[in-house]
């Protein structure tokens, strides 16, 4: 029997981190106007107030690096961790590693929240109109297909699986039909490029939201690492070590709802990335949640820079959305794994 030896735990943060470090500085220095690692990093450490650069560049590149690149990047990194992270969350709740939020039809509750909010023009709530709206439809189908998985019987995978698909048909559809009958040409066709998943048009003013919503949530997931652990055992093994599991179980949906929701609001539906992530930074650190979260947070905030990075390049100046980079990596991803699970 061979015993798979694991990579050091801080060599693999380190290369997280240093992937997330190299990702975004591809993201900023690559455009329609190129720029030199150099100049960007002098950009960057001029703005920090750090005496290591002379400012020998124009305005134009600064507001460039600044104003139309670098928010963009952060965003990239701050949904990427929370996606990541949230799929970690959701595959330790449900004892499920085909668990997703798109496969769990999350991201198509909040994807409905959001076209509703877009296509009707719902702004009472001024800036927190969307991502309120977004929540309140990623917690709604993320109960919805608890519930119906968890009808009859125990919570099995098949079921799982089936309950989340067909739900996320349905929004899908329902999102979908929103759009077409629109009377605003404008408006549908914004929402169905936001349904597609895309970080265009980022600015400082977006950030702050879901920085603070990636950040609350993944450090509440942190504090919960041990009953998320005890989850991994079973539910029978984490009741009798004291776990009240099914209030447990409430309180981290809504917290990964909350998440899933703003992510939704500023991204659109991006797919898979919860689903692949989790399991390279298993295979590499365990699955350990005091350990895989932040692992995870970093290998999604990297792996979706370069996402980005790839859909406005591919096909310049046109830019694909991202949401279909990611399922183009994912379904065989997902495939993969079925097969694997099957042949266990």
């Amino acid at each position: 029997m061979t015993v798979r030896r694991r990579l050091p735990y801080t060599l693999v943060l380190a290369a997280f981190a240093a992937a997330v470090l190299a990702a975004g500085t591809a993201g900023i220095v690559a455009g329609s106007v190129g720029m030199p690692v150099a100049e960007v990093w002098g950009i960057l450490l001029h703005r920090m107030r750090l005496p290591l650069a002379e400012p020998t560049w124009t305005a134009v590149r600064e507001t460039i690096v600044m104003d139309v690149r670098l928010p963009r990047v952060l965003l990239c990194a701050i949904v990427g961790a929370g996606l990541s992270v949230c799929g970690m969350a959701l595959q330790a709740l449900v004892r499920n590693p085909l668990a997703d939020p798109m496969l769990l039809g999350v991201s198509s509750g909040g994807t409905v929240g959001a076209v509703l909010v877009m296509v009707f023009n719902v702004t009472f709530l001024g800036a927190f109109s969307l991502p309120l709206a977004a929540f309140a439809g990623s917690f709604l189908a993320l109960v919805l297909v608890y519930g119906l998985a968890r009808a009859g019987g125990r919570l099995t995978t098949v079921r799982l699986v089936l309950a989340g698909v067909a739900t996320a048909e349905v929004l899908s559809a329902l999102a979908s039909f929103l759009i077409v009958t629109s009377n605003d040409p404008h408006k549908a066709d914004s929402a169905l490029r936001w349904m597609l998943g895309g970080l265009a048009g980022t600015t400082w003013d977006l950030l702050w939201i879901p920085a603070a919503a990636v950040l609350l949530g993944t450090g509440v997931l942190l504090g919960v690492s041990r009953p998320l652990n005890l989850l991994l055992a079973g539910e029978e093994a984490a009741a009798s070590l004291g776990l009240d599991v099914h209030r447990f179980r409430a309180a981290m949906f809504v917290l990964v709802a909350m998440m899933i929701g703003t992510i939704v609001a500023v991204s659109g539906s991006i797919g898979f990335v919860g689903l692949m992530l989790p399991h390279v930074v298993r295979l590499l650190v365990g699955a350990d949640h005091r350990r895989a979260l932040p692992a995870a947070a970093l290998l999604g905030a990297a792996f979706l820079i370069a996402a980005d990075l790839a859909a406005r390049s591919l096909i310049a100046p046109e830019e694909i959305p991202i949401g279909i980079l990611t399922a183009v990596t994912g379904g065989p991803f997902f495939l993969w794994l079925m097969r694997r699970r099957a042949a266990r």
